[in-house]
């Protein structure tokens, strides 16, 4: 793993009238079976694993980000037509629809437990 720092760190606005600054840090490159975890404050983590083929851009969504307090929800920006996948902090869904409201986003489906995995699944067969 080689981390790349950015000095001083890149700062850009973001969000739909452009009020928010996201500051980048520098970047982070991983070879292949390497991991980072990324921590938060009340002990949930968040690892990303470089693969051959690509990354696991999330641990298991309904096990390891489930014990560590992390919800994996799929959202549509609505203005741009773009979906992401988010992990949104449990007790902080409130925030998360703010956010959601404000940036014109909307849940297309929560990502976060095997029984709404599975009924997406079922859905998203053909």
């Amino acid at each position: 793993m080689k981390f790349l720092p950015q000095q001083p760190p890149r700062a850009f606005q973001v969000g739909s009238q452009g009020q928010i600054t996201i500051f980048d840090h520098g970047k982070i490159d991983l070879q292949p079976n390497e991991q980072v975890t990324f921590v938060l404050p009340q002990g949930g983590e968040y690892d990303v694993t470089r693969k051959e083929w690509g990354f696991y851009a999330t641990p298991s969504l309904n096990g390891r980000l489930e014990q560590f307090g992390l919800r994996g929800v799929l959202i549509k920006n609505r203005g741009t037509g773009r979906f992401f996948v988010l992990l949104v902090q449990k007790e902080k869904e409130v925030a998360f629809e703010q956010y959601c409201q404000t940036e014109n986003l909307v849940a297309v489906a929560w990502l976060d437990s095997t029984a709404a995995l599975e009924s997406f699944e079922k859905k998203a067969r053909f």
